[in-house]
């Protein structure tokens, strides 16, 4: 007879920033996790952080998640270990700021490849122990996908992505008892700026919050089954907005906040 597989949560880009504190949050809430990103010392020292709370020290699984096998041999290594998640948390992604005619091609079709592609590869390679355990999927998405994106044309339209995926997902899942949920957090002081060229102030700090709250929003909105979360309440403010204002006006906006944080 077959052992039963552990359930886990499988964490990506888990090696700092809003990863790094979802993975704290959620080991605070009792799950087992194995953490995925390429850099393994990054994760190691997460693991090991985790571990020295009291908590059972993570599994660290570094891979790519954006090579087109990463989904193949994230299961493969669950099941050399035994484990079968229960829950994703698609966390792993980067941005580009720039004019999309003036940034290197190859990198934003990598962004895509990553923020897109790699995100429903693992939304859906695990989805059959989901259904049966009833478990979840956190898909990080961004305030940027209720908006337009000049000057990060690229990046805003994956995470347009994301949000619509993740809300149809909610829809067609949660008659199998799978919650899925879009976190869409704003400005959040990570890595993330630096890789994506950002140097100065780019936004308000009314719409900044950091990557430990974000997390928790992110976390309670996914035990509570919601479709979507936006952490903060001018960012609600911003995402109820849009829709009603000129798109020419949005465009003057989104090149005034660019030029400032350069």
């Amino acid at each position: 007879m077959t052992p039963e597989k552990r359930p886990v949560t499988l964490i990506t880009g888990a090696s700092a920033g809003i990863g790094a504190a979802l993975a704290h949050v959620f080991a605070a809430n009792g799950h087992e996790l194995v953490l995925v990103a390429r850099r393994a010392q990054a994760l190691t020292a997460v693991a090991d952080a985790i571990a020295a709370t009291g908590r059972p020290r993570p599994t660290v699984l570094p891979a790519d998640v954006a090579r087109t096998d990463a989904a193949r041999d994230i299961a493969e290594g669950l099941a050399r270990r035994g484990l079968e998640p229960d829950t994703i948390v698609n966390n792993a992604g980067f941005g580009l700021l720039g004019n999309a005619d003036t940034l290197e091609r190859a990198e934003q079709l990598a962004m895509i490849d990553l923020n897109v592609r790699a995100l429903t590869d693992l939304s859906l390679a695990f989805i059959d122990g989901l259904k049966r355990r009833r478990g979840g999927i956190l898909n990080v998405a961004s305030v940027a996908g209720f908006l337009p994106g000049p000057g990060m044309a690229v990046y805003y339209a994956t995470k347009a992505y994301v949000l619509s995926f993740s809300e149809a997902l909610h829809h067609e899942l949660k008659g199998a008892g799978v919650r899925v949920t879009a976190l869409c957090p704003g400005p959040v002081p990570t890595e993330f700026q630096a890789r994506s060229g950002i140097t100065g102030k780019l936004f308000p700090s009314l719409l900044t919050r950091s990557a430990q709250r974000v997390a928790r929003d992110g976390y309670r909105a996914l035990a509570e089954g919601r479709r979507v979360v936006v952490p903060g309440s001018a960012n609600r403010v911003v995402t109820m907005l849009a829709p009603f204002v000129p798109r020419s006006v949005l465009f003057r906006a989104m090149d005034g906040y660019r030029r400032g944080g350069r």
